[in-house]
């Protein structure tokens, strides 16, 4: 019998987060180079994804390690607009949780 149901959110639940399509939207935006940010995403992105670092501290070195034309705000706020639900799935995984009464874990 299935008791709990382990999801990803971004990706799943949710519009891929950061996935390198949004980056690259945030590079042309904010006039970003894109070949030095995906470096320091790369050196930076598993510290932030597991909780070592916030979210401000990625930026900061990732983004922001220089003077920049806009703020932290303006860059997340940009961000958080990509994000979309995937309506679909919500009400699948919805469906499923009252039919078989498990417990989901996102």
């Amino acid at each position: 019998m299935i008791t709990t149901l382990f999801l990803d959110i971004g990706g799943v639940l949710l519009s891929n987060g950061w996935g390198h399509e949004f980056r690259y939207q945030a590079a042309e935006k904010f006039s970003l180079d894109i070949p030095e940010m995906e470096e320091r995403h790369k050196r930076m992105f598993v510290s932030y994804e597991e909780g070592k670092i916030t979210m401000d501290e990625y930026l900061n070195r990732m983004v922001f390690f220089k003077p920049r034309n806009f703020s932290l705000s303006d860059f997340r706020a940009f961000m958080f607009s990509l994000t979309t639900p995937h309506w679909e799935m919500i009400e699948f995984i919805k469906k499923l949780k009252e039919q078989y009464g498990f417990k989901v874990v996102a």
